[in-house]
């Protein structure tokens, strides 16, 4: 519930409860706080089961906590059987690395391109990625508009 509290935030509290509520009265606040959060996370509880009656034998593996997208999402991606296959299938970091080679003009093996196969140069390697392409002739160069960009 506090996880993202650090100890100067938890000393300020300390002190300003000291301050608003004095050393004498402390004791009987947290005494009064601690026991409406336990009647809170009762009547939580109450609900919760509640809830897990009215549904069902059907739903009774049914936990809220995955009605919360991203634990739901990641639940379906490690206990769909399809989907583990599909994962282990398909290696992101080798597609990675094969797309960083091409960009540096690294010869990995067969890299597809977009271009006819009468494009590409004799060599055998791929396009020049890193080279500046010639600007095209001043006559096919389309007129700047100012007002349009």
């Amino acid at each position: 519930m506090f996880n993202d509290i650090g100890a100067l935030e938890l000393v300020t509290i300390v002190v300003l409860a000291i301050l608003i509520f004095g050393p004498d009265k402390l004791p009987k606040v947290i005494q009064d706080v601690s026991g409406f959060i336990r009647k809170i996370r009762a009547f939580s509880d109450s609900a919760k089961q509640d809830i897990r009656s009215e549904l069902g034998p059907e739903f009774k593996d049914f936990e809220f906590e995955d009605l919360n997208p991203k634990t739901f999402i990641r639940k379906q991606l490690t206990e769909n059987e399809d989907l583990q296959e599909l994962r282990s299938s398909f290696d992101l970091r080798k597609e990675l690395n094969e797309v960083t080679d091409a960009v540096n003009s690294r010869d990995t093996g067969p890299v597809p391109s977009a271009a006819p196969a009468s494009a590409t140069p004799a060599a055998g390697t791929g396009p020049d990625l890193l080279k500046k392409p010639a600007a095209p002739a001043v006559e096919t160069r389309t007129p700047f508009d100012a007002d349009a960009t």
